[in-house]
């Protein structure tokens, strides 16, 4: 089974002494966080800062330090090479894929979007767990939440 390995963060800037959480529209349908492939011999954090302003045009980041979280998850693998008709049933390969993200800050506003996506949104904790589409991906917002509440005195 093909493996994939990407590297992702959990971006927040601060509003009125609330942390609001950017979150990005995908094609799919689903919101999440912005994540892309690692790339030849790049950092985990060389990906993420990479992938960030490739897809909002962020590059004022600052991870903070002692917050690193996995998802694990399979996904097909969707290619040109397979037909429409081996798609349908379903004889795509499987891929499995691990995540690893980081919680970093902003202070910018304006988000300038990749091709990769549909639009965003800047979100206070509750709506942004509401908003998030997959399970994995809200247990993860809460853990950055209270890590960021634990840690950061604001």
């Amino acid at each position: 089974m093909p493996r994939e390995k990407s590297a992702g963060a959990i971006i927040y800037r601060m509003e009125n002494n609330t942390p609001l959480f950017l979150l990005l529209h995908y094609p799919t349908g689903h919101w999440e966080f912005p994540k892309g492939h690692i790339e030849g011999k790049e950092t985990e954090e060389e990906t993420l800062a990479r992938e960030v302003v490739e897809e909002t045009g962020i590059t004022d980041l600052k991870i903070l330090p002692g917050f690193k979280q996995y998802i694990k998850y399979f996904f097909r693998q969707y290619r040109d090479s397979v037909s429409e008709t081996d798609r349908k049933k379903g004889k795509t390969p499987w891929v499995f894929k691990l995540v690893v993200f980081f919680i970093a800050e902003t202070n910018t506003k304006e988000i300038k979007i990749s091709s990769e996506h549909t639009g965003f949104l800047w979100l206070p904790i509750d709506e942004a767990v509401k908003k998030t589409t997959f399970k994995n991906s809200k247990l993860l917002l809460q853990k950055a939440n209270e890590f960021i509440f634990k840690n950061i005195a604001h």
